[in-house]
């Protein structure tokens, strides 16, 4: 496996792996390291990339659904792939359905877990600067995402206080939330005919399991499998579980 440069816009990637293309997509605290066992497992069949989103690296007024989509483009276009799945977490998600809307021809199948573009509730966006400077708050966000709440990384729970310290950040996090908000896709979703599945943790919290019914409702070609025990980060929470369902819809 390796690391790449993108020239696009000078972010790390993972490309890796041969076979038909599966792009893999963060959420908003997302990091490559997420996918690992994921990662492992497709290389085998897939030709497996994980881009990372620049977030935190672009202007507030571009921090938006609409021109990470729009990046996404670029980055398969500049590497000229055909024809890719895409799997989606969280706002990961809402990009690759924004993807598909705007480039039907180009995807083959969409996996969804935990995405955002129907509902979710996050506090990041609305809390106050005193909130944020409390590390319990943020403790209690993060471990909010997890089944087993004691099972939340240390590690994560100091990267994301640190994220949300810094003040560019946090106008980032409030921009790109409130853009999820305001571009829901529902007013496209039974438009797209390609085959979705839609894999999600049955006790998540952020995106309840009726959002994912609600997908199901909207999309033409769609099937639910819930992760039992799970929260909204599956492929960390049930990796094993979340790479056999995976498997089983790319094959």
């Amino acid at each position: 496996m390796s690391d790449r440069n993108n020239l696009l816009y000078n972010q790390l990637y993972i490309d890796t792996g041969d076979g038909p293309v599966v792009i893999l997509l963060h959420g908003l605290f997302g990091k490559l390291a997420m996918w690992k066992p994921a990662v492992e497992a497709l290389r085998k069949n897939f030709r497996v990339i994980v881009p990372r989103l620049p977030i935190f690296e672009l202007p507030a007024d571009r921090t938006n659904i609409g021109h990470l989509s729009g990046l996404l483009h670029e980055f398969i276009e500049f590497h000229n792939l055909r024809d890719v799945n895409l799997v989606g977490h969280a706002i990961g998600g809402q990009v690759a359905l924004s993807y598909a809307h705007d480039h039907p021809r180009n995807v083959g199948r969409i996996v969804l877990s935990g995405s955002n573009g129907l509902f979710e509730s996050s506090d990041f966006h609305a809390a106050t600067s005193s909130e944020v400077s409390d590390y319990n708050y943020v403790d209690e966000q993060v471990r909010a995402a997890f089944y087993h709440s004691d099972e939340a990384p240390d590690a994560l729970v100091d990267e994301i206080y640190a994220a949300v310290q810094n003040v560019t950040k946090r106008q980032s996090i409030s921009s790109l939330i409130q853009s999820s908000r305001q571009n829901s896709v529902e007013m496209f979703l039974n438009k797209l005919d390609h085959r979705v599945m839609l894999l999600w943790g049955l006790e998540d919290k952020i995106t309840p399991p009726e959002v994912a019914l609600h997908f199901h409702d909207f999309l033409q070609n769609s099937e639910v499998r819930f992760i039992e025990k799970c929260g909204h980060l599956p492929m960390i929470e049930e990796p094993e579980t979340f790479t056999k369902h995976l498997i089983s819809f790319l094959d």
